[in-house]
């Protein structure tokens, strides 16, 4: 994946990697393979991650950045609302997942605990977007990445618009982004209308922020 990251940066192609956890999952899941009201019940964390209720339009595009993304995370766990929810969310929405370049919805993490992040960031454009993009930016810029651009909140799904006007106003190579689940669709809108690399950042953010994982 870092290859395929650095490929991307030097020869100027859009990239995006998305990731599906659970909180996607179960977003896609609701009144499509499982009850709406028993997808609030096992995720009412929902409206944290930024799906405040899950909607055909928040589906549909959801869908749409997982059918249109280059690298699809997806979970290796088989629990329940894992993998259990994974290929019959692909199956209702038609995503014909055999053709999907797939890698494991940790994929952020594993670039870390690699070694392999900072010498995919070292000499470009970086923006960061979501809550911990500042704290994050300070971090960075310590070890000697070029954050050009902060975009510190995501307000959920309907906040995407004004996201993607704000990214297209910055000149940058790859944007990290930790914005729970439009995390994804921007990933997917910032490859596909910038022309850039995407990377979903994920809690991945927060761990560096807070301490708990260092650079």
């Amino acid at each position: 994946m870092a290859e395929q990251l650095v490929g991307a940066l030097d020869a100027q192609r859009p990239f995006s990697v998305v990731r599906l956890g659970d909180g996607e999952l179960l977003a896609l899941a609701a009144d499509t393979v499982l009850p709406g009201e028993e997808v609030q019940e096992l995720a009412p964390f929902l409206p944290y991650a930024g799906v405040p209720r899950s909607t055909p339009e928040i589906r549909a595009s959801l869908a749409e950045a997982i059918q249109g993304a280059d690298c699809v995370g997806v979970p290796i766990s088989r629990a329940p609302t894992f993998q259990g929810l994974l290929f019959p969310v692909l199956q209702h929405f038609g995503i014909d997942w055999p053709r999907l370049r797939l890698t494991s919805s940790t994929i952020n993490y594993g670039l870390h605990q690699s070694g392999l992040l900072l010498p995919i960031l070292h000499g470009r454009r970086v923006l960061l977007i979501g809550s911990k993009a500042h704290e994050l930016g300070g971090l960075l810029q310590t070890h000697g990445v070029h954050v050009v651009g902060v975009i510190d909140s995501v307000a959920g799904y309907s906040d995407i618009p004004r996201v993607m006007q704000q990214t297209a106003e910055v000149a940058f190579d790859i944007a990290l982004v930790a914005a729970g689940i439009p995390a994804v669709i921007l990933c997917r809108r910032i490859a596909g209308e910038l022309g850039k690399v995407a990377l979903d950042f994920g809690h991945l953010a927060d761990k560096l922020v807070t301490g708990e994982l260092h650079l």
